[in-house]
C-alpha cells in the first residue's frame, strides 16, 4: 500500500499525543487519536518521499489524513519545500495569554500574509470558531496552541476561508498540527496514480499516454474542468484577497463519484500579498531564479539582479494549460474548432494585460457556458 513513502510508525502520533496528554495542545481530533484510537491510517496517498497523507476513518467516517508537509513560507525557488527538520514546539501562544490577545496575534498574522484587508477582523472571528473544537463556546490554550501552529500551513488557512465552497473539502478536524480532511474518491484528475518510486521510470509520453486511457467519459471530463474553473473564481480576488496557484498539476485535483472537483492538495496556494513580499528582494541571475512552486514565475529584472514581485501567469491561464488535453481529447466534433480556440486565448492570458480582469472574466464565462451548453442535456452531467 505504499507506507513507504510516508514517515516510518506514523512517527509523529507519539509526540502529538504526549503533548495532549501533559494538556500542551487540544483538538476535536485528539481523544479519538490518543485514547479511544478510533482515527485509523489506512493507505498513504504521499507521491513524493517527503509528503505525510494518509486515506484514514475517523469514527466510521472516510477522510484524508495530513500533518504539518510544509515549513512557514520561507521560499526556496525552484526546489521543492523540505519536509520539516523540526518537531513542532507549540510555544505560541503562552500561558497566560488572553483571548483578545490571541485575537490580536492571529489579525497581526493575517495582515502579513493576506494583505491589509477591510475585513479581517471577520477572518479572525471565523478561526476562533474553528479552533474551539469542543464547542463550548470558549478557546483553550490548548486548542489555541493548535490552531496557531496550523494557521502557519497555506493549506489549513484556505480550507478555513474557502470553507462554504464546492471545490474545498471539508474540515473534518484537527489535533496540534494534525488535521482530517473529507476524502475524495478520485485523488487525481486522470483514473490511474502510481507510487512515486514507478513514476520514476515510466517516460513521460507513455504516462501522457496511461493518463488518457485511465480518464472519465468526455461530459464528466467537462463537469470536472467546469469545477476547477470555478475553484480558480474562487481564488481569485475572494474575500480575503487574491491567491495564486503555484503547481497546478493533474495530482493535485480529485473528484467525487458525482465528477465535481474537489482539490486534494493546496499547499502550493500560496496569498499573493505574500509571494510578492517575499519574493521582490530575491537575488537573481535568470527568470529561472524567480519561479516558486512549480508555476509562479516572475522576472529577473537585469539592472538590479533582483526578482520583480508581479507573477507573470494568472491562474486562470495556467489552470486552462492543465485542460487542454484532457478536455480536446474526446471532444464532440461540432465543438471541438470553439473549445480548442477559447482554450488557446485563455493559455494566452497574461497578468500584467490590461483590462485583465474584464478579460479574465469573459473568457471564463465563455468556457463555462460552452461546456455547459454541451453537457446539459447528458446523462452524465
Amino acid at each position: 500500500d505504499g507506507v513507504s513513502l510516508c514517515w516510518p510508525d506514523w512517527s509523529r502520533t507519539p509526540d502529538l499525543c504526549d503533548k495532549y496528554k501533559t494538556g500542551v495542545i487540544d483538538g476535536p481530533a485528539c481523544n479519538s487519536l490518543c485514547v479511544t484510537e478510533t482515527l485509523y491510517f489506512g493507505k498513504c496517498l504521499s507521491t513524493k518521499p517527503n509528503n505525510q497523507m494518509y486515506l484514514g476513518i475517523w469514527d466510521n467516517l472516510p477522510g484524508v489524513v495530513k500533518c504539518q508537509m510544509e515549513q512557514a513560507l520561507h521560499l526556496d525557488f525552484g526546489t521543492e519545500l523540505e519536509p520539516r527538520k523540526e518537531i513542532v514546539l507549540f510555544d505560541k501562544p503562552t500561558r497566560g495569554t488572553t483571548v483578545q490577545k490571541f485575537k490580536e496575534m492571529v489579525y497581526s498574522l493575517f495582515k502579513a500574509k493576506l494583505g491589509d484587508q477591510g475585513n479581517l477582523s471577520e477572518l479572525v472571528n471565523l478561526i476562533l470558531t474553528v479552533a474551539d473544537g469542543d464547542k463550548d463556546g470558549q478557546v483553550s490554550l490548548g486548542e489555541a496552541k493548535s490552531a496557531w501552529a496550523l494557521l502557519q500551513l497555506n493549506e489549513f488557512l484556505l480550507m478555513v476561508i474557502l470553507q462554504d465552497k464546492e471545490h474545498t473539502p471539508k474540515l473534518m478536524g484537527f489535533c496540534g498540527d494534525l488535521y482530517v480532511m473529507e476524502s475524495v474518491e478520485y485523488t487525481s484528475l486522470y483514473g490511474i496514480s502510481l507510487p512515486w518510486v514507478i513514476e520514476l521510470f515510466i517516460p513521460s509520453g507513455f504516462r501522457r499516454s496511461m493518463d488518457q486511457l485511465f480518464t472519465p467519459s468526455w461530459p464528466r471530463k467537462a463537469k470536472i474542468a467546469i469545477g476547477l474553473l470555478e475553484f480558480v473564481e474562487d481564488v481569485f480576488h475572494g474575500p480575503y484577497g487574491n491567491f495564486l496557484m503555484c503547481d497546478t498539476s493533474a495530482k493535485n485535483l480529485g473528484y467525487n463519484d458525482k465528477y465535481d472537483l474537489k482539490m486534494v492538495d493546496m499547499r502550493k496556494i500560496v496569498p499573493e500579498t505574500n509571494l510578492k513580499e517575499l519574493i521582490k528582494d530575491r537575488h537573481c541571475e535568470s527568470d529561472l531564479d524567480c519561479v516558486y512552486g512549480t508555476d509562479c514565475r516572475t522576472s529577473c529584472d537585469q539592472s538590479t539582479m533582483k526578482c520583480t514581485s508581479e507573477v507573470i501567469q494568472p491562474n486562470l491561464a495556467k489552470a486552462c494549460q492543465l485542460l487542454k488535453d484532457y478536455l480536446l481529447r474526446g471532444a464532440p466534433s461540432e465543438i471541438r474548432e470553439e473549445l480548442e480556440k477559447q482554450l488557446y486565448s485563455c493559455i494566452a492570458l497574461k497578468v500584467t494585460a490590461n483590462q485583465m480582469e474584464m478579460e479574465h472574466s469573459l473568457i471564463l464565462n465563455n468556457l463555462k457556458t460552452l461546456l455547459w451548453k454541451k453537457i446539459s442535456y447528458t446523462n452524465d452531467s
